[in-house]
């Protein structure tokens, strides 16, 4: 039996009836075709499903009561992971965050590096973060977290770096580096600047040794920026997280 998962940006209590979204009432009545009466989960990303019902698919909008807040949801990894991501072209730059958070990620960090192609004014800038933000809640409902990772603004490698967590351990991907994942010790926290399509330029990588950054093999072979990061995560999820 599916699991109909919807995320509501909005409070939900229990015994209250709610009016959804356009965009979630849209996705509920005329994608998965549900009926009044049907059952259905939402999540507002404060780490619990909410049980409900369906109540009515006008064309307006649909309604559905709360019934219950359910025990926390239990997908989440106890190893916090940021991605920290070269901006990409559109469809890779989409594919990179879905599957970034199917793999448990806590944070995902846009970065501009000297080689990013992708240039982003104010205006395209929200439009771009409103479309990522839809892009990660749609893979928390497919992949059952109901805590949606953190999404922070596009900014620099440089003004990133200044702000990061600094407790956590930071790695890039070096084919030419000795140290493997399997050969890391226990972590709490842990963030992995990944380059654009161009890679990371020999200026990035110096000012990420300069803040501690360690390189990484994962292999002999280079990979592409929608391939590397999410090689890396599932590896370290494997074996520092999920495992």
């Amino acid at each position: 039996m599916r699991c109909i998962r919807l995320h509501v940006d909005a409070v939900l209590t229990p015994g209250v009836e709610l009016a959804l979204p356009i965009a979630a009432s849209e996705h509920a009545t005329r994608v998965l075709r549900l009926h009044p009466g049907d059952a259905l989960t939402l999540f507002n990303g404060d780490g619990h499903d909410y049980a409900a019902r369906l109540l009515d698919a006008a064309r307006g909008g649909a309604h559905v009561r709360i019934l219950e807040r359910m025990t926390p949801a239990a997908a989440e990894s106890p190893l916090r992971l940021t991605l920290v991501q070269g901006i990409a072209r559109a469809e890779k730059m989409d594919w990179i965050l879905q599957k970034a958070t199917e793999l448990g990620v806590a944070g995902i960090a846009p970065v501009l590096t000297v080689r990013t192609e992708v240039r982003l004014d104010a205006q395209r800038g929200e439009k771009r973060i409103a479309h990522w933000r839809g892009v990660i809640a749609s893979a928390c409902e497919q992949c059952g977290r109901a805590r949606l990772p953190h999404l922070l603004l596009p900014q620099s490698l440089a003004a990133w770096l200044r702000t990061r967590e600094p407790d956590a351990a930071l790695f890039t991907l070096d084919p030419q580096a000795t140290l493997r994942i399997r050969d890391l010790p226990a972590l709490s926290a842990a963030q992995l600047v990944i380059g654009p399509e161009g890679g990371l330029d020999a200026a990035d990588l110096l000012m990420l040794r300069a803040a501690g950054a360690r390189g990484l093999a994962l292999g002999p072979r280079v990979l592409r920026t929608e391939t590397a990061g999410l090689a890396a995560l599932a590896m370290l999820q494997s074996h520092l997280g999920d495992a």
